[in-house]
């Protein structure tokens, strides 16, 4: 199989397609005037948000907060630094790290924010197994189906947000995706909704929210606008120094990969038995095009970082092996506790981080039996 001779993503990679040179339309930004359309609306979307002065309503935005450090990072900003009126809006996610609920608890103890817990077990979960559940996808595949589940999860809590701000009058909702993230995430409600009725129907949509988001197709007037903190900062964006600030604080206790949540593992499952890459395998492409072109700029826009010196199509092969047995019932369970904690050192965790997450993927079996995910 052909990989591109950038950033070394496979040529059936979902949305990938390689020039007779050899290099993906990723790296040749194929798709550069897009993203810029992108950006420049974030960006004023933004700048509106800063320069509104306060509304009618109670909140000046509803920002999503999920417990890891760049929503923990950028709740501190609004509150103490940029003055809003906020509603910090947690999904209580069935599936949360322990680690998200303690940086939680943190926050509500130093930051004078309004916060409100939101929760829906049984509907996002029938969501998730209809997801995992599915006939294997047609390949190649689109840009991001290999990571169908994490986009389905976060898009669902993200229309809770919306129907929250719309019945509550709040203009705006803040989303605190990475610079990386922005440039591939949708901004338009009415998008964000069409786009999910596309992905699982009228009737399963209807289900899974009461029949509330059609109203939104048809407002003209009151939808609130998402909007992206770090859009803002997206040249200065640094994961480190958000943790040190944040543990300099005393809101963070934890490292990026200990608040992923507990379907990680099966997150990586799907990628790999789909699309035979690793779920974070377009962050690591990215990774590996910025180190061949900035050879001397360390510079990372996304929240997982990787080692300059890190082989990652080893950590790929090896993980993905690791996974498949798992899944499989196969293999030795201290090996592969082994195994999995030597890969994730070499990513840069802590050995107590590393194990943390070593223990989740060897229950992935438990986890998937419990929420009626089908492993083959």
């Amino acid at each position: 199989m052909s990989s591109c001779q950038v950033c070394s993503l496979k040529a059936d990679h979902p949305g990938v397609m390689l020039d007779d040179q050899g290099v993906c339309n990723l790296c040749n930004l194929d798709f550069a005037e897009d993203l810029l359309v992108n950006y420049r609306y974030t960006s004023e979307a933004f700048t509106e948000f800063q320069q509104a002065p306060p509304g009618d309503g109670e909140y000046d935005c509803l920002f999503m907060y999920s417990g890891g450090k760049d929503s923990t990072y950028m709740l501190d900003k609004f509150v103490n630094e940029y003055g809003k009126r906020v509603l910090a809006f947690t999904f209580d996610v069935p599936f949360e790290s322990v680690h998200a609920a303690q940086n939680i608890a943190l926050a509500r103890e130093k930051i004078p924010a309004t916060f409100v817990l939101d929760a829906d077990d049984d509907n996002i979960k029938l969501m998730m197994r209809e997801v995992f559940n599915r006939p294997a996808p047609k390949k190649p595949g689109k840009y991001l189906d290999e990571k169908l589940p994490c986009v389905s999860c976060r898009t669902f809590f993200v229309l809770r947000a919306i129907l929250m701000a719309y019945q509550r009058k709040i203009p705006y909702i803040a989303l605190c995706a990475d610079p990386q993230q922005i440039l591939t995430m949708e901004s338009n409600v009415k998008e964000i909704v069409r786009g999910f009725y596309k992905t699982f129907g009228e009737r399963l949509t209807d289900t899974l929210f009461g029949g509330q988001l059609e109203e939104l197709l048809f407002d003209e007037e009151n939808l609130p606008k998402i909007v992206f903190p770090f859009i803002a900062m997206r040249h200065e964006y640094d994961p480190d120094r958000i943790v040190e600030e944040l543990r300099a604080k005393g809101l963070y206790q934890s490292s990026p990969l200990e608040t992923h949540c507990t379907l990680f593992p099966l997150l990586n499952y799907y990628s790999f038995s789909n699309f035979d890459c690793m779920f974070y395998k377009l962050n690591a492409a990215s990774h590996v095009r910025s180190v061949k072109r900035n050879a001397s700029y360390d510079r990372n826009t996304f929240s997982i970082k990787f080692p300059r010196s890190l082989d990652l199509a080893d950590v790929e092969e090896r993980l993905g092996k690791v996974v498949l047995e798992i899944a499989a019932g196969e293999g030795d369970r201290e090996e592969h506790e082994r195994s999995l904690v030597e890969l994730f050192q070499r990513m840069d965790a802590s050995e107590d981080a590393a194990r943390f997450v070593a223990g989740s993927f060897l229950d992935m079996r438990s986890v998937a039996a419990d929420l009626g995910i089908r492993l083959s």
